[in-house]
């Protein structure tokens, strides 16, 4: 891999992070009592089993993504929550209604697909796979 293809998988890993964490994740984490009395629930679970994994997908999976420590494998939980949210929670909005999460959608596939790249802390921890 090239030093610019590094340098452009890490800042979509950083700030696909910085922009999961700071308009979702943090927030859930900061309100947590009063998530629960407004997190959606399209499968009947209760809202602590829709919150829990949420804030597990939007806050521990992208920290493990920024360092670059098992980011394929934490690009998935985000991908499942993200297509949750798009396809069951919200199925009425229009693509420009729904821009942010499918943006979001792309980050992480693409990041789930290529890999976090070179640049990340420390390299090759966790087993992840070179090109």
């Amino acid at each position: 891999m090239t030093p610019r293809i590094d340098l452009g998988l890490l800042f979509l890993r950083l700030s696909g992070c910085f922009m999961l964490l700071y308009v979702h994740g943090i927030p859930k984490v900061l309100h947590f009592n009063e998530q629960l009395t407004q997190i959606e629930d399209p499968f009947g679970l209760g809202p602590y089993l829709n919150l829990l994994p949420a804030i597990f997908a939007e806050v521990v999976c992208p920290i493990f993504i920024i360092l670059g420590v098992a980011a394929r494998l934490a690009c998935l939980p985000i991908i499942l929550v993200l297509l949750v949210a798009m396809l069951a929670v919200h199925p009425e909005w229009t693509v420009a209604e729904g821009q942010f999460g499918w943006l979001l959608l792309i980050i992480f596939i693409t990041l789930a697909v290529c890999g976090p790249g070179r640049w990340r802390i420390p390299p090759g921890f966790a087993g992840e796979i070179h090109d």
